[in-house]
């Protein structure tokens, strides 16, 4: 039975380790669970946030209204007609132990994905992605409740407005819908994806099968990124950042060692994690918040007990970048809650 309890701490629901409060909380493991606790939130006119795994938020102490801790199970094989499968995979599902399972079955085109921490429901809001691969790449559509009116949507994948990191749940008027399934279209011959640079030098130039690719993305992730399970991270804090491609020219010719990608629309996605190892970032930071030595992109929690000090970082960082190279970093994670006084 759905209970709702007030003043929780959320400090084991994210992954960066914060104190924050939830002004009500709810776990919630079905629909009717769902409803209840809306129903709740709505009788007494309660914003409702969903929180996940925590593993791509930075909560500031207090968060007002209903947090719902989105803890449906359940994966249906919905259609296979052998060389394509449809799956409806619940929020609440475990994202890496999904893909884990998908590779078993013979079901690929997520091993690029494989360990990336968080929720099923998290990864269309962020429309995750890895090593050339993004969960756009494989949505059919997602299954969505209006927390204002209880209605239950289906949206299509070309209405979920993914792009580069983002979606239509992280715009405004998409965090009233709170994601209840994802549906995806899987292969069981899919045509992998292993021309990023550092998966073509640990196969060595190889052709893998799925599980080796799987595998190797993992050694590949587990080797450069830092475990949140062990040291407090939310994994990328930055985007890399995507400019015209005039923009990308002129700041090659000044730096012509800098990374560059091709990206949407003509446009050119630059590596973020080379700008900020040029300015020394890499292991440097305060007592309690610091860039990691792993990677630059990750800033690790060494003690920190509110977003305070790991935002004024990432703002120095920022500052730092845009001096130099003309380019503003945005954050990955996105930061919910108030501050304290």
């Amino acid at each position: 039975m759905m209970a709702v309890a007030s003043g929780v701490s959320l400090a084991d629901h994210n992954t960066l380790g914060l104190q924050a409060s939830a002004e009500w909380f709810a776990s919630v493991r079905n629909r009717e669970e769902l409803d209840a606790a809306l129903n709740f939130a709505s009788e007494r006119q309660l914003p409702v946030r969903a929180l996940g795994e925590g593993s791509n938020v930075i909560l500031h102490p207090r968060l007002p209204g209903l947090v719902l801790h989105m803890a449906t199970r359940g994966v249906q094989l919905r259609k296979d007609d052998g060389r394509r499968a449809l799956l409806r995979c619940a929020a609440g599902e475990n994202w890496h132990q999904l893909v884990l399972w998908c590779c078993e079955q013979g079901l690929h085109g997520l091993e690029n994905l494989a360990l990336i921490p968080g929720s099923v429901g998290a990864a269309p809001v962020q429309n995750i992605g890895a090593y050339g691969v993004e969960l756009s790449e494989h949505v059919v559509g997602v299954e969505v409740v209006d927390v204002a009116s209880g209605a239950v949507e289906y949206l299509p994948a070309g209405d979920c407005g993914f792009g580069y990191r983002t979606s239509r749940f992280k715009q405004a008027g998409g965090e009233n819908l709170l994601i209840t399934a994802v549906d995806l279209r899987l292969d069981r011959e899919a045509s992998l994806c292993w021309d990023y640079p550092s998966l073509k030098a640990a196969l060595n130039n190889t052709s893998p099968t799925p599980e080796e690719l799987m595998q190797t993305v993992m050694a590949v992730r587990t080797q450069r990124l830092p475990d949140p399970a062990v040291v407090p991270n939310v994994g990328s804090f930055f985007k890399n950042p995507i400019v015209s491609a005039d923009f990308a020219e002129t700041l090659g010719t000044r730096y012509p060692a800098l990374p560059v990608y091709p990206a949407a629309a003509g446009s050119t996605k630059l590596s973020a994690a080379w700008m900020i190892d040029q300015l020394g970032w890499r292991g440097r930071g305060q007592r309690v918040v610091a860039v990691s030595e792993a990677h630059s992109l990750v800033l690790v929690n060494r003690g920190a007990d509110t977003a305070e000090a790991v935002l004024a970082l990432a703002s120095a960082i920022q500052a730092s970048v845009l001096d130099e190279f003309g380019v503003a970093l945005e954050l990955e994670p996105q930061l919910l809650g108030e501050a304290g006084d």
